[in-house]
C-alpha cells in the first residue's frame, strides 16, 4: 500500500514538473516583453502613418484604415515566419534587425500587391505612403534598440533575474552552465552545481571556475529557502531513482524544475515536448517540416521555383541546345537518388558526361575526368547543370534548400559507417544547402569530408527556419555556384 502511494505521489510530482515547465515557458515569454513588443510594433506602424498624414496635411480616410489593417496583419505574419520574437530574445541584435527589415519588406510588397490588385492607387497618396514605408522600419528599429537597452539595464542590476542551480557536475551540466553564462539576455543568474559525488580529475569542472556548492540535499534546502528559482537536472538516465526522489522533494518547493537527460542532450536532430493522451512524450528524431512548417516550406518552394524558372527559362533552352549539339546522348541525365524518407527519386540534371552511369557502381567525378565533356566542365563548374532540378522542386520530390542528394550506392555505403547519416532523409533533398555554401561541395575523397558535409546537413535540419532558407539562397548566389571543388 505504501509502495502504491509512493508511486502515485511520484507520478503526480512528475506531472507537476511538466506543468511547471510549461508555465515557465509562458512566464519566460512574458518576462522578455515579447507580447508587449508585438503590440508596440503594431502601434508604431499606426502612429507612423497617422503622424505622416498630419505632416502631409492629409485627412484620415477609410483607405488609411485599410492600409493599417493589412500592413499590421502582414507584418505579424512575416514576423512570425521569420521568428522575429523568439522566446528570451535568443538572437543577436543584428539578426533581430535583419528579420525586422525582411518582415517589413514582405509587408511592403504585400501592400503594393493589394493596391494594384484592387486597382485603387488613387486612394493611397503615393508620396505620403512612400515616406511612411521608408520611415516606419527606422522607427521600429529605434524601438527595438530601446527595448534591448531596457532589458540589458534590468539584467545588469539583477532585476527579475532568476537564480539557477544545476544538479549534476557533468559534461552536459557544464555545457548548460556555459550557455547560461554566455547568454545574459535569458535573464538567468547561474548559482552553481550540486552533486553527491566529489569532483575528481576526470570530471569536467576541475579546469573551470564553476564550483560544486553541495549535495542533492543542499539544493533541496536552497530551493525551500527561496535561494534558488530554477533547478536543471542533468543526471544520467541510469540514475532514475535519484532523479525521481529529487523531483519528489523539489515538488515541496516553488522552484521550477527542468530535466536535461544526457540521452538526447547532444547530437540529436530535434527535441520537443508533446502529448499523446495523458502521456508526455519527447521527440528526438523528428522532421522540422511537420504540420504548419511543412506547408510553409512547400509554399516557399513553389513560389520561388516559379519565380526562378521564369528568369532562367531562356538560359536553360540555350544550354539544352548546347548539350545536344556538342555531344551525343540525351539532354537530361536522370540520376537515381534517395529522397524524403529514403524513397528513391529521379534527380534531373543537364548531361555533362559522355556516359550516363546510374547503376549500382557510381564513380564520382574527379579533376580532369575524361568522361566530362568540354561544355559539361563549364556547366559543372558553374552549377548550371543543376538548373532542371527546379522542375523537380515543382514536382515535389526536391526542395530548393536541403541536403544535397547522394547516389544510392553512396547512401548504402555511408549509412553503415556514419552515425546519423540517414537523418538527412527526414527532409527533402535540396538544390543548395548549408553544407554547400560553407564549402562542403564536390568530391568526397575521405570519410572525414563526408562526415563534415553530414554535420552541416544535420545542423541545417536542427535549426531550420524560413529566414535561414532565404539566407542560404542569397549566399548561394555568391558561394554556391562556382566552387573549386566542383568538377
Amino acid at each position: 500500500m505504501s509502495e502504491l502511494y509512493l508511486n502515485t505521489t511520484k507520478n503526480k510530482a512528475i506531472h507537476r514538473t511538466v506543468v511547471i515547465h510549461r508555465l515557465h515557458q509562458l512566464k519566460g515569454l512574458l518576462n522578455n516583453l515579447g507580447i508587449l513588443s508585438r503590440a508596440i510594433d503594431l502601434l508604431l506602424i499606426y502612429v507612423s502613418l497617422w503622424s505622416i498624414s498630419l505632416i502631409y496635411n492629409e485627412s484620415w480616410q477609410i483607405s488609411h484604415n485599410i492600409a493599417i489593417a493589412y500592413s499590421t496583419g502582414l507584418f505579424i505574419l512575416f514576423a512570425t515566419l521569420f521568428n522575429l520574437y523568439p522566446p528570451q530574445r535568443k538572437i543577436s541584435f543584428y539578426s533581430e534587425i535583419f528579420r525586422l527589415y525582411v518582415s517589413w519588406i514582405g509587408t511592403t510588397l504585400g501592400l503594393l500587391l493589394l493596391v494594384y490588385a484592387t486597382k485603387t492607387p488613387e486612394g493611397f497618396p503615393q508620396s505620403m505612403y512612400l515616406t511612411w514605408l521608408l520611415v516606419t522600419p527606422c522607427i521600429l528599429t529605434l524601438w527595438h534598440v530601446l527595448i534591448r537597452e531596457i532589458i540589458s539595464h534590468r539584467q545588469l542590476h539583477g532585476i527579475n533575474n532568476r537564480r539557477v542551480a544545476i544538479v549534476g557536475a557533468r559534461e552536459v551540466g557544464l555545457e548548460l552552465a556555459e550557455t547560461i553564462e554566455a547568454s545574459p539576455s535569458m535573464g538567468y543568474q547561474f548559482v552553481g552545481f550540486f552533486d553527491d559525488r566529489s569532483v575528481t580529475g576526470t570530471r569536467p569542472l576541475t579546469t573551470k571556475s564553476f564550483k560544486v556548492l553541495g549535495q542533492l540535499v543542499d539544493v533541496i534546502a536552497a530551493a525551500k529557502s527561496g535561494e534558488i528559482d530554477v533547478v536543471y537536472i542533468t543526471l544520467p538516465l541510469r540514475a532514475e531513482e535519484r532523479i525521481q526522489q529529487l523531483i519528489l522533494e523539489l515538488s515541496d518547493t516553488t522552484a521550477s524544475v527542468h530535466i536535461v537527460p544526457d540521452f538526447f542532450a547532444r547530437n540529436q536532430m530535434s527535441t520537443s515536448l508533446g502529448n499523446i493522451g495523458n502521456l508526455t512524450t519527447i521527440a528526438i528524431h523528428e522532421t522540422p517540416f511537420y504540420g504548419t512548417d511543412g506547408w510553409i516550406k512547400r509554399v516557399e518552394d513553389i513560389m520561388l521555383s516559379f519565380l526562378i524558372l521564369g528568369l532562367i527559362i531562356i538560359p536553360m533552352l540555350i544550354i539544352a541546345f548546347g548539350v545536344k549539339l556538342t555531344s551525343s546522348g540525351p539532354i537530361l541525365f536522370k540520376q537515381r537518388r534517395y529522397g524524403l524518407q529514403g524513397q528513391e527519386i529521379e534527380v534531373w540534371k543537364f548531361r555533362t558526361m559522355s556516359v550516363c552511369e546510374n547503376g549500382d557502381t557510381v564513380c564520382q567525378a574527379t579533376r580532369d575526368d575524361d568522361r566530362i565533356t568540354p561544355l559539361g566542365k563549364f556547366l559543372r563548374r558553374t552549377s548550371l547543370d543543376e538548373l532542371p532540378q527546379f522542375i523537380n522542386v515543382l514536382q515535389g520530390t526536391m526542395s530548393i534548400v536541403g541536403p544535397r542528394p547522394h547516389a544510392v550506392v553512396q547512401n548504402e555505403e555511408y549509412r553503415k559507417i556514419i552515425k546519423g547519416y540517414m537523418l538527412r532523409h527526414k527532409v527533402k533533398p535540396g538544390i543548395t544547402g548549408w553544407a554547400q555554401i560553407n564549402g562542403w561541395r564536390g568530391e568526397t575523397k575521405t570519410l572525414d569530408k563526408m562526415k563534415g558535409r553530414i554535420q552541416y546537413d544535420l545542423t541545417y535540419i536542427r535549426n531550420w527556419s524560413l529566414s535561414l532558407d532565404l539566407k542560404i539562397i542569397f549566399l548561394t548566389l555568391f558561394k554556391g555556384f562556382v566552387n573549386k571543388n566542383a568538377y
